[in-house]
Formats: structure tokens, C-alpha cells, sequence
């Protein structure tokens, strides 16, 4: 047993989520965590299935007295974000995750959790492994690259559930019951990379934003975080008024993160390397009076590097992409006139990188509105062609409709109130869950979602609530327990 979950309460679900914490699994890569627990429903005589696109579903019988109940699906997936720290040594292909207890949050050693959705993961395993827990029928799905596209449940055979109530475990508010969703695409730009031979003699620097929180685009959209790759470029506009040129650029690594780190390598004349370093601590300093209170560390350096760089993106090329970028809209776009509070639409730049002999620029969009989706798709897509990139869209995913009158919600807002006296938020959520997919795969489907109080998702900051996670598995037990 890890230290970092030594005495805490309830002790068969912090032991599930230390062992599969110690299990890699990264978008794409969920055979390893597919195989334990499969081998676990085996020696537990548990009936079990896996589809062609890997998602996993364990039959669970009713407990005694429990067999007329109709059947719950415990549904949560496989898959993490995959975010270190830049000083941070860590394969997330092999390494285990390193928890860490501080105070009353469990958080990790430098890189995500993996409680979104680790919680979700563990709170099945946990109610499969704990003999206990009081329940009718219950069938456990898996879901796999939940945050890559969605593509597990996008992919999900129909014959793999036979439960029409299903509870998702893969929301992070406690208190909270979500009802509805966003649906959300990808507008990805690619330029075909043109590079020419730099002066010689010019001087090679290296041109970093760090220290950004970053956070989750849908959750944490509307912060006002910042996005590295926007404020890279406002420094890269003022260094090209100096004469530098750009010979990378990269930052951001998930489609659904706001982009905490950005780095640009550029070439510059000797000479006006001295006129570029007052420009920069301007800048910085402008950086950090625009984020206060939201991103105290923000932190924009240039520095020498070694020299490597000898190519330069051509001067059209060079013009086109950062003038794109600056062009581009990021963050939230329109709040919800129905619900307070919600996100409507929202975009976010998400990633930039080389691919190959391209530069590709990923962009993600979000709304519960399918024709404000539409619209903002609409704009990001005209600004990339017209800064001369070639444009993708994703299939997307679609929203979930809200249905006030869920006979499941009734329910679980019941054991709420018995529970804690007190009603919990019925809420949607700007964020893709995967019960939009799942209600379009199986019709009829009757879905709620739930979890315990966490923050800083998909980035190293990300940390779970250990008494909220001791609430919120009891308010599941509750509901299972409470089903008629």
C-alpha cells in the first residue's frame, strides 16, 4: 500500500485506485488496465464482454433480495490525461503514477492524477470487489480514449449494455447532478512547412511561457486562464517588428486542455538580441498584470540556446501563421440565457506543433447549442483559410439533452436529500461527457452524472478531494442500495 493512501476511508475504493494508479494508461494505450480488470471479474466468477474497440463491461448479480431491481450501469473510462511538469522525468507509458497526500487533497508528484475519471474506475472496481454493498443487477462499462474524441464510446456495441439507467461516474463537483452536456468538434489548420536558409551569423534564442495553470477547455474555459499559445505569439508579433524570424513553434499537448507551457525558437541579428530583451520583460510584465489573481506565476523568458537552427520559416509563411493565431478567438464565446451560470459556446487554441513536413495548429469548439456550434466552427475555420492553412473538422460528438423528468434523477435527488438534507444542483456541464454519445447509441437510455469535488483536471495541479470522495461514495451506494 502507497503511503499516500494509508488509513484513508473508504479503504477498498483508495486501494482499487492506488493499484490502477499504478497501471499506465494514456489514450490509446488501455490494454494493460483492460487486462487487470477483466483478470479481477475472472477470479471473481463474473460474467464479462469486450467489444472490438476495447470497451469492457462486467455483469454484476443482485445481492439477495435484490433481483426484481432493474439493472444500473456504472459507466466511467479507462483512459488519462496524460500532463507533467517540464522539469518532471516520467514515461506515461511505463511509469506508475506517484501519489501524494497533502492535507486533505490527493494530488500526484509532478504529473495528472488520473482521478478524471481514476475516481470513476475505482468506485466499480471497488463496489465489484466489496461483497457489502447492497445492489440490484448492475453491469460496469468500461470506456476507452474518452479523452481523444470519445472514440470507445463513439464506437460502443449496443449489445455490450443491456441497463437503461446509467450512472456516469466522471463529473467533478460534489453535490451536483448533471443532466446535460455540450457537443464539440476540432478545427485543426495544417501549413505545409516552407523554410529558408537564416543570415549567417544570427543568433539562436529560445522564447518560453511557463508557470500558466492551464486546466480543462470545457470546465475551466471560462477562468480566464491563459493560453500559452496565444501570449507566445503577442511576443512573437513584437520580435518580428525586430526583424526575428521563427524556426519553431510548439506548445500544448491535448486537444482538450487549455495549453499551459509554449516555446519558440527564433533567429535574430546580434545586434538586436539587446533591443529584444527590454520588449520581453515588457511584456512579461503586461502578462502578469493581465493575470493576477488566475495565473500569479505566469512567467515569459528568452534565453540563448544552442545552436541547431539554420532554417527559418519563410517570410509568408512566418506572416500567415501568427497572424492566424492572433486573429483566432480563444475562450468563451456566449454564456447560456437559460441556465446561469453555464458556458454556452466557447473555443479554445489548444495545440501547435511540427508534423512531418507540416505545421499543424488544433483548435476545439464546444457548445449545447448545435447551430452556435456550427457558427463558431464556422469562424476559426474562415480564419484559418484565410491565413492559408488547409482545414480539417472533426466528426465531433453531440450534445446530451437534458430530461428534467428522469425517473433516475428523481431518484438519485431523493437519496441526496436522505443523505445530506439538503438538494443537490441539477446542472449541465460545458464539457463533452460521454452520455451524449451513449443516449445516441442506445436509445432510451436514462443517465445522470456524478462525482466528488476536484480541480486543476488534465493538468499536473489536478487534485481530488479525499472527504468529498468519502461523501460521494456513499451517495452512489445509496442509490444503488435505493433502487427499485
Amino acid at each position: 500500500m502507497t503511503d499516500a493512501i494509508r488509513g484513508l476511508e473508504p479503504r477498498t475504493f483508495w486501494n482499487c485506485f492506488a493499484a490502477i494508479s499504478a497501471i499506465p494508461r494514456p489514450s490509446g494505450h488501455e490494454e494493460r488496465i483492460g487486462e487487470y480488470i477483466l483478470g479481477r471479474a475472472k477470479e471473481l466468477g463474473l460474467e464479462r464482454a469486450r467489444d472490438d474497440s476495447g470497451n469492457i463491461v462486467v455483469k454484476l448479480p443482485a445481492t439477495p433480495g435484490k433481483e426484481r431491481v432493474s439493472s444500473i450501469c456504472l459507466q466511467s473510462h479507462l483512459d488519462m490525461v496524460c500532463e507533467k511538469n517540464a522539469d518532471k522525468v516520467h514515461d506515461f507509458l511505463n511509469d506508475p503514477i506517484e501519489l501524494v497526500r497533502k492535507g486533505e487533497v490527493l494530488t500526484a508528484n509532478g504529473t495528472t492524477l488520473g482521478a478524471d475519471n481514476g475516481i470513476g474506475v475505482a468506485t466499480s472496481l471497488a463496489i465489484m470487489e466489496d461483497q457489502a454493498v447492497e445492489h440490484g443487477p448492475l453491469e460496469l462499462l468500461f470506456t476507452v480514449e474518452e479523452e481523444t474524441g470519445l472514440a470507445g464510446a463513439k464506437n460502443l456495441s449496443p449489445a455490450l449494455v443491456s441497463s437503461r439507467s446509467l450512472l456516469n461516474l466522471d463529473s467533478e463537483e460534489e453535490g451536483a447532478l448533471y443532466i446535460g452536456c455540450a457537443g464539440g468538434k476540432d478545427t485543426v489548420g495544417r501549413w505545409p512547412l516552407v523554410r529558408e536558409e537564416a543570415p549567417s551569423g544570427w543568433v539562436p534564442l529560445r522564447l518560453t511561457v511557463k508557470g500558466l495553470k492551464g486546466g480543462h477547455s470545457g470546465l475551466e474555459i471560462d477562468k480566464g486562464l491563459g493560453n500559452a499559445i496565444k501570449l507566445v505569439n503577442r511576443a512573437l508579433m513584437a520580435l518580428t517588428g525586430l526583424g526575428a524570424r521563427v524556426a519553431s513553434i510548439d506548445g500544448g499537448n491535448m486537444r482538450n486542455a487549455i495549453p499551459r507551457e509554449c516555446g519558440a525558437t527564433i533567429l535574430m541579428a546580434p545586434e538586436r538580441v539587446a533591443k529584444a530583451e527590454p520588449v520581453v520583460a515588457e511584456l512579461g510584465a503586461t502578462f502578469l498584470a493581465e493575470l493576477p489573481t488566475i495565473d500569479p506565476g505566469v512567467r515569459l523568458t528568452l534565453e540563448p540556446c544552442e545552436a541547431g537552427a539554420t532554417t527559418v520559416l519563410e517570410p509568408r509563411l512566418q506572416r500567415q501563421v501568427l497572424k492566424t493565431i492572433a486573429a483566432l478567438p480563444s475562450g468563451v464565446q456566449r454564456m447560456s440565457v437559460e441556465i446561469a451560470g453555464l458556458v454556452e459556446t466557447s473555443t479554445n487554441v489548444s495545440v501547435i506543433h511540427t508534423e512531418g513536413d507540416e505545421l499543424v495548429l488544433i483548435t476545439s469548439q464546444r457548445s449545447s447549442s448545435a447551430s452556435r456550434l456550427t457558427e463558431v466552427v464556422e469562424t476559426v475555420l474562415s480564419i484559418l483559410e484565410l491565413g492559408g492553412a488547409a482545414v480539417e473538422v472533426s466528426e465531433g460528438y453531440p450534445g446530451w439533452q437534458p430530461n428534467i423528468d428522469s425517473p433516475l434523477l428523481q431518484l438519485a435527488r431523493r437519496c441526496y436529500r436522505d443523505l445530506y438534507q439538503q438538494e443537490p444542483e441539477v446542472k449541465a456541464i460545458h464539457a463533452g461527457l460521454e452520455c451524449g454519445i451513449i443516449g445516441e447509441r442506445i436509445p432510451g437510455m436514462d443517465m445522470v452524472s456524478l462525482g466528488p469535488n476536484m480541480e486543476k483536471v488534465h493538468s499536473p495541479d489536478e487534485r481530488v478531494y479525499i472527504e468529498s470522495v468519502a461523501r460521494y461514495w456513499s451517495f452512489v451506494l445509496q442509490i444503488l442500495k435505493s433502487a427499485e
